[in-house]
């Protein structure tokens, strides 16, 4: 895993946008339990142009080209390519697959968080 200032140079490759000099949409990603030890924090915040259509997918991409391998086997069925379906994407505390799945849009402040399957008794 790329150490801090390696990880915030490639964040700012893929994510940092600003307009007039001021960031345009911030979107916070909150990990839990297993992603949190893959990532190495509880939460991200991703900042995006102002013009540019904010997707869950595209937030899971952006975290996927940022974390690497780790974050992809965690997330992602390698013979499907798509999310576990033992994760929960919550935008706003809201299930994105009751919104629009991973083409809910997002807006800025908002926040996405990736639950694991949660068990008891």
């Amino acid at each position: 895993m790329p150490n801090a200032s390696m990880r915030n140079s490639l964040i700012s490759h893929f994510c940092y946008s600003s307009v007039d000099g001021a960031i345009a949409l911030q979107v916070s990603v909150r990990f839990f339990t297993n992603l949190r030890e893959i990532v190495g924090k509880k939460e991200e915040t991703l900042k995006f142009p102002e013009d540019k259509k904010v997707t869950v997918g595209m937030v899971l991409k952006t975290l996927k080209q940022y974390y690497g391998n780790r974050f992809v086997e965690y997330v992602y069925d390698p013979k499907t390519g798509d999310a576990r379906g033992f994760l929960q994407f919550l935008v706003n505390g809201k299930s994105a697959s009751i919104l629009n799945s991973f083409e809910t849009e997002l807006k800025d402040g908002d926040v996405l968080a990736i639950l694991p399957p949660v068990g008891g008794g």
